[in-house]
């Protein structure tokens, strides 16, 4: 067995994206913005399902999740299950009314609808709000990563954070910038592959160590109370109540997947709406699955630590790597490297090329106007730099405020953008109104404050906890708002325009 030093780490990186470099040369030698944006509408349905496993969990699940099944608080125990459950509902919602509506109007951006049925301040409000979200999620996603490499591998060669961030931009951007999308469906489903590999041998040696069949594991993650799903005793004080948790991942993942461009991106590329609705089916019934996989890996991970006598770290998000680096064989220390790698960059980089979709289309406007297509390409490699750019200084200010309190709440409040385009999108689908556009921005921005004002008092004086209800909270009041602003136009709005 080798020693992991962060030589042999470092070399096993550049091998890796090496092999993710040949791909962005196999998949890149038609450089057009059809193809950049939306891969042809081309990508096999199932290759799209299976690589949108791995964009969906991220870096975050990786390591976060194995490292909160120990503790006792928001989704301890397995309770991050009823949040899981709770995407089926969601993802039938996408794929039954949102990919239809989408895939009728064959939209590039999924925002482009916003201008139809509201109006362009609307329009670009929607797209606002989606670049600010996607991009403090995308930098805290690779903040966490490039924490790791500089631990494990850069650091102790002397090379300064800084310079772990702008390596880690580089090369998303180095192999997506020719053909974005198309890239990505191929280098995702790779990614996802090396995730869930890492995953398992992690698992499987735990269990050779412990020399305990799959039966005795079951019984003793029972008797330890780690695989407790379901919550009920709490009530909705409880952070991990299962209505509540349910109700959650249904909205989350409508938001977050079915009012994402990045996401949708994905589902728009392939070739049918019929494909794209066979892929979210099956994305959403093996994520179940691939979910639970990752729960059992942190109920092992906390019965090794306890076997072993490892004191568990006060930042649980370091015990998969310490114990995958420190305390299992190198195989798995090389797997583990290898897998977050792929976790990391399977959300990042599609994060970074929704970024810039949506920038040309949505803001830009390159569906209006009237540039050569060289000139539209030249704009569209700056726009895919800038983003680059923004993301570098984004990560950096997450490591100078160097408050994991802090740095927390900027990535929930990330999350409270989310909840004007659900206002937004129920207002535009459930009623015939239109609304006076001028005014959704402002109605866009005060919902977010107010939800956060409400979900404040009735933490601080009810004692009662939102959770990710407060998504629930912020797009009930953009609905409402938009109520207040909205008249019943002459002729009711036609959404196929």
């Amino acid at each position: 067995m080798i020693e992991l030093t962060p030589n042999w780490i470092l070399g096993i990186i550049g091998a890796y994206f090496l092999m993710l470099l040949g791909v962005s040369w196999l998949t890149g030698r038609e450089n057009q913005n059809e193809v950049f944006f939306l891969a042809g509408r081309k990508s096999p349905w199932f290759v799209v399902a299976f690589g949108m496993i791995g964009a969906s969990l991220s870096g975050v699940t990786f390591i976060s999740i194995p490292g909160l099944v120990g503790t006792s608080g928001v989704n301890m125990a397995f309770s991050y299950m009823q949040i899981v459950l709770g995407y089926l509902l969601g993802y039938a919602v996408i794929a039954f009314v949102l990919l239809p509506l989408y895939y009728r109007l064959q939209l590039t951006s999924i925002y482009t609808w916003l201008e139809g049925r509201f109006g362009m301040v609307s329009y670009k409000t929607g797209a606002s709000f989606f670049l600010v979200s996607r991009t403090v999620g995308a930098a805290f996603r690779l903040f966490l990563v490039a924490m790791v490499l500089q631990r494990f591998v850069l650091g102790p060669m002397g090379i300064p954070f800084f310079g772990t961030v702008a390596a880690t931009i580089v090369l998303i951007w180095v192999y997506t910038f020719r053909a974005g999308l198309k890239t990505i469906i191929w280098t995702d489903t790779l990614q996802t592959f090396f995730m869930l590999a890492a995953v398992v041998l992690t698992i499987f040696s735990i269990l050779s160590f412990m020399e305990k069949g799959f039966g005795e594991v079951v019984e003793l993650m029972q008797s330890s109370g780690y695989s407790k799903v379901f919550f009920t005793e709490g009530g909705w004080s409880d952070p991990n109540f299962f209505l509540k948790q349910i109700v959650s991942g249904a909205l989350i993942t409508i938001v977050m997947t079915g009012l994402d461009q990045d996401m949708m991106q994905k589902n728009l590329s392939c070739r049918s709406l019929g494909e794209a609705q066979k892929n979210m089916v099956v994305f959403a019934i093996v994520l179940v699955g691939v979910n639970l996989v990752f729960l059992s890996l942190g109920a092992l991970l906390y019965l090794y630590a306890g076997e072993i006598g490892l004191p568990i770290p006060e930042q649980t998000d370091q015990l998969y790597p310490i114990i995958a680096l420190e305390h299992l064989s190198s195989i798995i220390g090389i797997a583990f490297i290898i897998g977050l790698i792929a976790a990391a960059y399977s959300s990042a980089d599609s994060a970074l090329t929704a970024l810039t979709t949506s920038f040309c289309i949505d803001i830009l406007g390159f569906e209006r106007r009237h540039q050569g297509r060289k000139q539209q390409q030249r704009i569209r490699t700056l726009v895919h730099i800038g983003f680059s750019l923004l993301l570098f200084g984004v990560i950096l200010g997450f490591h100078a405020l160097n408050d994991d309190a802090v740095i927390n709440n900027l990535f929930r409040a990330a999350s409270y953008t989310y909840g004007p385009l659900l206002g937004l999108y129920t207002f535009g689908l459930l009623t015939s109104l239109q609304v006076r556009d001028k005014w959704v921005v402002l109605v866009c921005l005060a919902a977010p404050v107010v939800s956060y004002a409400l979900d404040t008092v009735f933490k601080n004086e009810l004692g009662l906890n939102l959770g990710f209800l407060v998504l629930a909270l912020n797009g009930m009041l953009t609905f409402f708002g938009l109520l207040a602003i909205s008249y019943q136009p002459v002729i009711p709005p036609r959404f196929e325009d």
